[in-house]
């Protein structure tokens, strides 16, 4: 009887020894309690209390936490917005002080839970109604700085911090989102036409300054055949003038009428009217009066005082 008895004092002991050993998980620290009164805090890893006075109260996590929030919001031309948004936050430190009030501000983390959403609802609800509904969209880093700027001090308190806050999706009423939608596409079809009308100007100036430019062009480069082709004649007559001048010198060398040169030049005239006149008509009076009446007017040509 007496070995059962010690035999019991001593797994009793050995439970005792054992339950002085608290072991305290990575991300955690242990509040301690003695008599439902605060007394100390658990770091992680193996921890030493008093056995059956020192009761481990709550162990609070450290790691970084993430809820989802849906709301609703009113601008200030009374329009309802729809928030979809993720907030990240965290215990603000490990220090004692901040440990405590993250133990015993709330009786539960769904108090903490439902008042730190409401808090972070009231400050956006607040910064929307001092919006119109068409700046909504384009002030979200600014919504978002707010409620950080107001909501951190209010969590500071509760020993947390807010690490992030994002704004995933914002929505109107389906009224609003067609009229926006309408209002997108006006835009861009406005947008479409300057577009195609700053085309097609390009396009009509271009076309008009390459016209120009080969009128230009065609205009010069007929200048320079009419100027050619003026220098052609001229140099034609000259040497026509000249090779007659000769012809006639080399007559009056040998004695015989220059009029032949006249009558020999009118003969071959005739002859390149008909091999290249392509069907036009020409009369001529070829009788012996008519070629004594065109030697005469021949002569007379020659007798004029230019023709000396």
């Amino acid at each position: 009887m007496e070995f059962i008895t010690s035999y019991g004092w001593l797994i009793l002991l050995v439970l005792i020894v054992l339950s002085c050993f608290v072991t305290i998980n990575q991300g955690f620290v242990g509040v301690v309690t003695m008599f439902g009164k605060y007394r100390r805090v658990m770091r992680p890893g193996l921890n030493f209390k008093i056995p059956l006075l020192e009761q481990i109260h709550k162990k609070v996590s450290i790691q970084n936490r993430s809820v989802e929030l849906e709301f609703q919001a009113v601008t200030l031309d009374q329009a309802n917005v729809y928030f979809k948004s993720m907030l990240l936050y965290s215990v603000l430190n490990v220090d004692e002080e901040t440990i405590k009030n993250v133990a015993f501000k709330f009786i539960s983390d769904k108090d903490l839970m439902q008042a730190l959403i409401r808090t972070v609802e009231g400050s956006i609800r607040a910064f929307v109604a001092t919006k119109k509904q068409a700046e909504i969209l384009s002030v979200r880093r600014d919504i978002v700085e707010n409620v950080k700027e107001q909501v951190d001090i209010t969590l500071e308190t509760w020993g947390y911090h807010l690490q992030d806050l994002q704004i995933n999706d914002i929505t109107f009423d389906e009224a609003i989102m067609n009229s926006m939608s309408k209002v997108v596409a006006s835009n861009n079809l406005k947008a479409a036409a300057e577009n195609e009308g700053q085309a097609l100007l390009i396009t009509k100036t271009k076309s008009a300054e390459a016209e120009g430019n080969a009128i230009k062009i065609a205009a010069e480069a007929e200048r320079q055949a009419a100027q050619l082709r003026g220098q052609g004649v001229a140099l034609f007559r000259e040497e026509v003038a000249r090779g007659m001048s000769q012809a006639a010198e080399q007559m009056k060398q040998a004695n015989l009428d220059t009029n032949v040169i006249l009558f020999s030049m009118w003969t071959e005239a005739i002859k390149n009217f008909a091999e290249y006149g392509k069907g036009n008509v020409i009369f001529l009076d070829g009788s012996s009066q008519g070629m004594e009446q065109t030697m005469k007017h021949i002569m007379a040509m020659q007798q004029l005082p230019g023709n000396k």
